[in-house]
Parts: structure tokens; C-alpha cells; sequence
């Protein structure tokens, strides 16, 4: 009786070495060699049996990757650039057992990392230092991922985005950025005062102008019967004045005293 269950035990236990089982998660998909050699089929998300005896599952992510990185940037002066970059990419999923078959399961230190420092190095060594710390840093991000795309979507990688996302300058090139920039802005400020100085005096000009043309206007209105026709007015406005007043014309016109 005891040798029956010993048997039926090892028979189980036999059994259950000749199949195993794995879970391949959502974002990943399975890779399966077997004595060695990998599987044109990729492993969906889900149960997978298998023969653990004489295979293997892999399990490879097609969800987006970030690898960060810290490197020394050449510039076209020849300055060495400090930089902290994020690499975004994923494994494209209808060329995962081609990646593990001719790249192995290392791929980022094998060809994702060498291929990026090559990109990054011919693109910013055709930039100055301060282009990588200013608006063009957008341009040398797209350029780094374009040249890394033409090496590495071939072999099965999708390259989302290279990142720039710390740059620190040398200290002296800091300050003369710093010092152009104050520069520009106190350029700014007096265009803006030579402006503003400028228009003030078109708008003095136009007034002067507007009084001198209304003067002569005027000044080519008043006739001597004109002038004489006002004088006389004021001088009856005066008279119903209840003060005391002596009025003295210039001789053409009456004299009115009033006590």
C-alpha cells in the first residue's frame, strides 16, 4: 500500500515537472526558447504552459521605458556640458522575439545606451553650449531621437522622446549669459524710452501746431470793425458793473464814469 502511493506520488511529481505554468502581464509579452532556440511567436498577456524541463519564458515590457542618464555633452566651443536625460521608449511588441534573438535581454546596455551617447554626441557638438540651455533645446532633444530612431526602430525599438531635462553650464558661461541677457533687456527698456520720448514730441509738435493754426485763424478774423464792435461790447458789459469805475478809451471811443 505504502509503495502504491509512493509510486502514484512520483508519477504526479513527474507530471507536474513536465509542465509548468506563467502569468505574462498586461505591458508585456512572452518569449519562449526552447533548447536554446527562441520562438518566432510572442507570448500574449495571460496563462502560458510550458515544459519547464526544456523550456524558458522570457518576459519582455512593451510599456513605455525610462532610462535616465548623467552625461558630459561635448558643445561646439569645446566645452563639456553636465546634462541629466530621460530616454523614453518601448519594445515594439511585433518584434520582441527578434530583439531577444539578436540582441539578447541586456538590449539597454547592449544597444539602447551606445547607440544614445553616439546620437547625443554628434548633435551637440554642432550646438553652442548656451543653445542647449535656451529655446533651441527642443531642436537638439528631436534631432538626438531622429538620428537614434534611424538605428534602432529597424531592430524593434520605438524611441518616444529623449529629454533634456537638466543642463548645467560651466559657472563663467552662467554669468555671460546672464550678463548678455541684462544687457538685452536694458537695450529693451531704452528703445522703449527713446520710443515713448519720441512720440511725446510728435505730440507737443501737433499741439503747437494746432494753436498756431487757430491763432492765425483768429488773426485773420478780427478787422478793425470787428475789433471796434468788441471793444464797444465790453465796454457796455462794464457799465452795468454797480462798482465805481472810470473807463478811459483810446480816444476813439467814448469815456464812461460812473460813480
Amino acid at each position: 500500500m505504502n509503495m502504491r502511493k509512493i509510486r502514484l506520488f512520483l508519477l504526479l511529481a513527474v507530471a507536474v515537472s513536465l509542465t509548468g505554468c506563467a502569468v505574462i502581464r498586461q505591458g508585456d509579452v512572452g518569449v519562449k526558447r526552447t533548447f536554446g532556440k527562441i520562438s518566432k511567436r510572442e507570448l500574449q498577456p495571460g496563462l502560458v504552459f510550458y515544459n519547464p524541463l526544456v523550456s524558458t519564458i522570457l518576459r519582455v515590457p512593451t510599456r513605455t521605458t525610462n532610462i535616465e542618464i548623467r552625461l558630459d555633452l561635448p558643445s561646439k566651443e569645446g566645452l563639456n556640458v553636465k546634462s541629466d536625460i530621460s530616454i523614453l521608449y518601448h519594445v515594439n511588441e511585433r518584434k520582441a522575439t527578434e530583439v531577444i534573438g539578436t540582441i539578447g535581454k541586456d538590449y539597454e546596455t547592449s544597444m539602447i545606451l551606445p547607440v544614445f551617447r553616439a546620437a547625443a554626441a554628434d548633435v551637440t557638438a554642432k550646438f553652442m553650449a548656451k543653445d542647449m540651455h535656451s529655446g533651441n533645446r527642443l531642436g537638439i532633444e528631436n534631432e538626438i531621437r531622429s538620428k537614434m530612431a534611424e538605428i534602432l526602430e529597424p531592430r524593434g525599438f520605438v524611441i518616444e522622446a529623449v529629454l533634456l531635462k537638466t543642463i548645467m553650464l560651466p559657472p563663467g558661461l552662467y554669468r555671460a549669459i546672464e550678463e548678455k541677457l541684462e544687457a538685452e533687456q536694458e537695450a529693451q527698456r531704452m528703445e522703449f524710452v527713446l520710443q515713448r520720448e519720441k512720440l511725446e514730441a510728435e505730440r507737443k509738435l501737433v499741439e503747437a501746431q494746432g494753436i498756431r493754426d487757430a491763432n492765425r485763424v483768429i488773426s485773420e478774423g478780427l478787422t478793425p470793425i470787428i475789433i471796434q464792435y468788441k471793444t464797444i461790447e465790453a465796454y457796455r458789459e462794464l457799465s452795468k458793473s454797480p462798482n465805481t469805475k472810470i473807463i478811459i478809451g483810446s480816444g476813439s471811443q467814448p469815456i464812461i464814469l460812473q460813480p
